[in-house]
């Protein structure tokens, strides 16, 4: 196993359980206790977990894994939601695609698209997400329009006052988020207050709003709000979500779209 994999694996392990030890994670990844300390005290220097006694927990209360170490959580659900996603946008319109790995999929998704293989444009993306952006400059039917700002590390998203400065002289047709949680009393939220005011304005710049999440980020909240459920038109999730919860979205006036 590489150590990106082995790292990877344990940011994964330390997420889900708040604490690992060394012995216990040894055994997980099958390598030694030497090596995994070595991991645990690399990983502390980034600041991605905190060292304590014979093992390591989660840094801080709201822990985010950078990009990075998310691709693999839930992704055959993000893959299916990102199809369903791009199916509802049309071509040459103007799509606008917050950062995150369930967005990164969405765009994937709209790439290959055989309807939008060509056109002058055959879509406007505006994001700042500048994984995103980067992945889609080659397809030159694609019209990719990216926001100032400066560089969040944890997700690749510019944020900051010079990406409002872009936004606030665009509309959109249709506004993708990715989320890390969504409730119906509490609306959608990110970790950080930056990003959420990005993703916030481009909402607001949207003429309809369409959350991308799996459903383990549904019925949760965050510490920074982006908008009220009643903001969103349209929910795209997966069909291991609680039938419960998708119900109270659609009472609130959304289109529910499990796959």
């Amino acid at each position: 196993m590489s150590r990106d994999a082995r790292w990877k694996a344990l940011l994964e392990l330390l997420v889900e359980r708040g604490r690992l030890d060394v012995e216990e994670a040894a055994g997980e990844l099958e390598v030694s206790a030497a090596t995994i300390r070595r991991d645990f005290d690399q990983l502390a220097e980034q600041q991605m977990l905190v060292r304590t006694r014979g093992g390591a927990v989660v840094h801080g209360v709201s822990y985010e894994l950078p990009l990075r170490y998310k691709t693999a959580r839930h992704a055959s659900e993000k893959q299916r939601i990102a199809k369903a996603v791009a199916d509802i946008i049309a071509p040459g319109e103007a799509v606008g695609l917050t950062g995150g790995t369930t967005t990164t999929e969405v765009a994937r998704a709209l790439a290959v698209r055989s309807d939008l293989a060509a056109g002058s444009p055959a879509l406007t993306v505006v994001t700042n997400a500048l994984n995103i952006a980067n992945e889609l400059a080659v397809r030159p039917q694609f019209k990719i329009v990216v926001t100032g700002g400066v560089a969040r590390p944890q997700s690749y998203e510019l944020i900051g006052p010079l990406a409002d400065g872009v936004l606030s002289q665009i509309t959109i047709d249709v506004a993708v988020l990715g989320v890390v949680a969504f409730d119906v009393t509490h609306g959608a939220a990110a970790h950080d207050e930056a990003e959420a005011a990005i993703n916030r304005l481009l909402c607001e710049r949207a003429e309809r709003v369409v959350v991308a999440a799996d459903s383990s980020k549904l019925g949760q909240r965050a510490f920074a709000r982006i908008c009220a459920a009643e903001a969103v038109n349209t929910l795209v999730t997966d069909t291991a979500a609680d039938p419960e919860t998708l119900r109270r979205f659609e009472e609130a006036g959304l289109r529910v779209v499990a796959v």
